[in-house]
């Protein structure tokens, strides 16, 4: 948002540790802790839920041949929902990382906002997050559930069911990390402009996307895919491990139904 001041991902670094200390590196913590939990909750969540209702409606053979779109479809409906959870307090940490003295904290933050701009303060940049955040989940759960078909198909020397755990708990997380990279460069676009956005008073999504032009809204894509790779990489390991902890059902990669396997006239 101020790329005359932050020249790159280095140079950001040491310009905001010698102004602020380590704790201008964690400035705008809280509402992400709270606003990105709430977000993985509905995000996760919802997939599940739709993804069954979808292949309910479509059928057992249809769901196996549009299982790509299956994926999309499911985790764009949670995405929808998952974002109207988060946006006032991605809005509330754009705020704080952003503009220099507005407030240092949510307690601060909030109220602020609120008293001179009303609710809208928290949901102006609810619309330019979906066009962030709805193609960076299809990309996610599509991109992931896709890698981790092909990682057993062509990669792991033996089937899913006779990994052990942690084997399989590798796969989750390179797998993650590969589905994390496509997210990035997916989303960056408009994840510039939600922060130039929530960074202004009066500015709209195509006002900013006019002024910042093809090669600005590109800036910072290099951070960006080491933050969104390690992060979702680990968010599936930790979802992955979480079911395991609990015994909850992980399904295997899907395979190719009996009924479909006869009418192909693939089977003995």
């Amino acid at each position: 948002v101020d790329p005359q001041k932050y020249k790159g991902i280095f140079n950001g670094f040491s310009v905001t540790l010698k102004e602020d200390g380590v704790r201008g590196l964690a400035k705008g913590w809280a509402p992400t802790f709270i606003g990105y939990s709430l977000q993985g909750l509905c995000k996760f969540g919802f997939y599940e839920v739709f993804k069954v209702l979808y292949s309910n409606v479509l059928g057992e053979e249809n769901a196996y041949v549009w299982r790509t779109s299956l994926y999309l479809a499911a985790s764009a409906s949670a995405e929808f929902f998952a974002d109207i959870a988060l946006a006032p307090m991605e809005a509330t940490k754009v705020r704080i990382q952003t503009q220099p003295g507005y407030a240092n904290t949510l307690r601060d933050a909030a109220p602020k906002m609120y008293k001179e701009e009303g609710l809208k303060a928290f949901y102006k940049g609810v619309a330019p997050l979906w066009m962030r955040q709805i193609p960076y989940t299809m990309m996610k759960f599509a991109c992931f559930e896709r890698t981790v078909e092909a990682l057993y198909k062509f990669v792991v020397p033996k089937p899913r069911s006779e990994c052990s755990k942690p084997e399989q708990l590798v796969v989750t997380f390179v797998a993650g990390y590969i589905a994390g990279v496509f997210c990035a460069i997916v989303s960056h676009p408009a994840d510039s402009v939600v922060s130039v956005l929530n960074k202004e008073k009066g500015s709209s999504a195509s006002q900013v996307l006019q002024r910042l032009g093809f090669k600005g809204v590109w800036k910072g894509l290099f951070a960006r895919i080491i933050m969104i790779g390690t992060l979702t990489a680990l968010q599936w390991f930790i979802y992955d491990s979480v079911k395991v902890y609990f015994r909850l059902p992980r399904p295997p990669p899907p395979e190719m139904p009996e009924s479909l396997k006869k009418k192909l006239g693939l089977t003995q």
